[in-house]
């Protein structure tokens, strides 16, 4: 069964960084585009970041550009996001997220859009407060 497990939240401070880790298990995370998506108190769930199956096309969001990096280690089943320069801002609970792009080029770009994902994760809390 396909599982999506996020981990490496937290409580850090202004200006602080965390690295978040979403691990699959279930599935070959090879064949899938995988994205970043936020949820704040009261807000709309939003899309943070994305990556495709290479690694080689990534999309942020305007208000992450420059602080935060997507990456993928398909060897090890894991997709990261390197937060830096943390605001108060970016506390929400994270979710990882993925669809199934197995018959597409490698390079076939992503997009953060919510309604193209299909499988989810439980989330992880990211709390940014001094």
């Amino acid at each position: 069964q396909l599982q999506l497990v996020e981990s490496g939240g937290g409580l850090v401070q202004p200006g602080g960084s965390l690295r978040l880790s979403c691990a699959a298990s279930g599935f070959t995370l090879n064949y899938y585009i995988i994205a970043w998506f936020r949820q704040a108190p009261g807000k709309e769930r939003e899309g943070v970041s994305c990556i495709s199956r290479s690694g080689a096309d990534t999309e942020y969001a305007d208000s992450v550009k420059g602080r935060f990096t997507i990456s993928r280690d398909n060897a090890k089943n894991t997709v990261y996001l390197q937060m830096n320069s943390l605001k108060p801002e970016d506390t929400a609970v994270y979710y990882c997220a993925a669809v199934w792009r197995g018959s597409y080029d490698m390079h076939y770009p992503c997009a953060i859009t919510r309604a193209m994902y299909n499988d989810w994760g439980q989330g992880t809390q990211v709390t940014v407060s001094s």
